[in-house]
């Protein structure tokens, strides 16, 4: 996700810090040293957290010279990190945690819409999953659906945690319009829309990291396969900033994907 960007804008020196795991003798996750191989990135640190931040900002003696860029999300420590040494380095955003906002009527599939936002629930007790709807209906089979399918996720308390969290919500308009004023101020990362006529909704959506059109394109779908780079803003700041892209990282500048 940082390191296809930044080979696009013609970077000239990319790093990749990611952290060391105890089941592989603290080296690298082998998938990620072979995505690296794959990528042709041949400088990669077993490194992670807030202290890869610093690691990147201010260099390390005879192992890492300081970096003019840091891209990638991280948790709330390494979002911390990034704010502190923003100016130091420059920074692509302060990513928050995960979050999901689905637009949906009459016709959506509840076991679809509560599918996806346990897609996002399960990341972090912190995500947000958010379903927005004029049908209170649908809401009351999605809940149903949700609860019924929560028992089946892998990280069970976390999944729950987020769904019960202030930062998840099921919101009930008055109408398709209202829905989607509701979703262009929420501002999510993630926006699908699973209504009648979803490519008219998603016409008029002005803030959202990336849309999802229709009830078969889901969030994982542009995560690994598909659609704009996955860095994506949260937190509302989808209002004025866009995904990481070409734009983010000046040609000839070394970057550092966390």
């Amino acid at each position: 996700m940082n390191v296809v960007a930044a080979q696009a804008a013609g970077v000239a020196s990319i790093a990749v810090a990611t952290p060391p795991q105890r089941e592989f003798g603290g080296e690298p996750h082998p998938t990620i040293l072979a995505a690296c191989a794959l990528l042709g990135v041949d400088e990669v640190y077993a490194a992670g957290g807030a202290q890869a931040i610093a690691m990147l900002a201010y260099g390390a003696e005879d192992l890492c010279d300081p970096v003019d860029i840091i891209t990638g999300p991280g948790n709330v420590y390494v979002a911390a990190a990034k704010r502190a040494v923003n100016g130091v380095v420059g920074i692509d955003a302060e990513a928050g945690p995960t979050e999901i906002a689905i637009i949906a009527d009459e016709t959506a599939d509840p076991e679809f819409v509560a599918a996806d936002l346990l897609s996002q629930a399960e990341h972090d007790p912190l995500a947000g999953s958010v379903l927005i709807t004029h049908d209170a209906h649908l809401a009351e089979r999605v809940e149903e659906a949700l609860g019924r399918r929560a028992e089946d996720t892998k990280h069970l308390a976390r999944t729950k945690e987020a769904l019960t969290g202030v930062q998840s919500a099921v919101i009930l308009t008055s109408s398709i319009d209202q829905s989607i004023q509701v979703a262009d101020a929420y501002g999510a990362e993630h926006l699908e829309i699973h209504t009648r006529d979803a490519d008219e909704v998603a016409g008029r959506i002005r803030s959202a990291g990336a849309v999802f059109i229709g009830p078969y394109s889901p969030v994982p779908l542009g995560d690994y396969m598909a659609g704009s780079n996955h860095v994506l803003p949260t937190g509302g700041t989808a209002r004025f900033a866009s995904g990481l892209n070409t734009t983010s990282l000046p040609q000839g500048h070394p970057v550092h994907p966390l």
